[in-house]
């Protein structure tokens, strides 16, 4: 496996690991442990940088080599990598809800 597959593979890895990560995050911060989901989201973030370093490699190979095949390997990379923004912007409201109710 090489080229945009491999690629999609890898943003799929690295932002599924940081939406995980968030999620965990929002589940410490209702038990009240701050630290662990304030780790959880440093860790995430870590993950969704790789993400977004994948993709950057993405545009840059579709700058210099012509338009990009789309298939639904693609297409699953990019809803994976907008839901683990999505789940990091939520996440980060959340904990901070939580702190202020406990």
């Amino acid at each position: 496996m090489e080229g945009i597959e491999l690629l999609s593979f890898q943003m799929i890895s690295f932002n599924g690991s940081a939406r995980s990560c968030f999620i965990e995050a929002i589940a410490a911060a209702k038990e009240g442990d701050f630290d662990r989901a304030e780790e959880l989201m440093k860790e995430g973030e870590e993950q969704f940088i790789e993400g977004h370093r994948v993709h950057a490699q993405l545009i840059q190979k579709e700058a210099l080599e012509g338009a990009t095949d789309v298939n639904l390997l693609l297409i699953h990379a990019e809803d994976q990598m907008m839901s683990a923004e999505l789940m990091k912007i939520i996440g980060a409201e959340l904990i901070d809800i939580h702190k202020k109710i406990q």
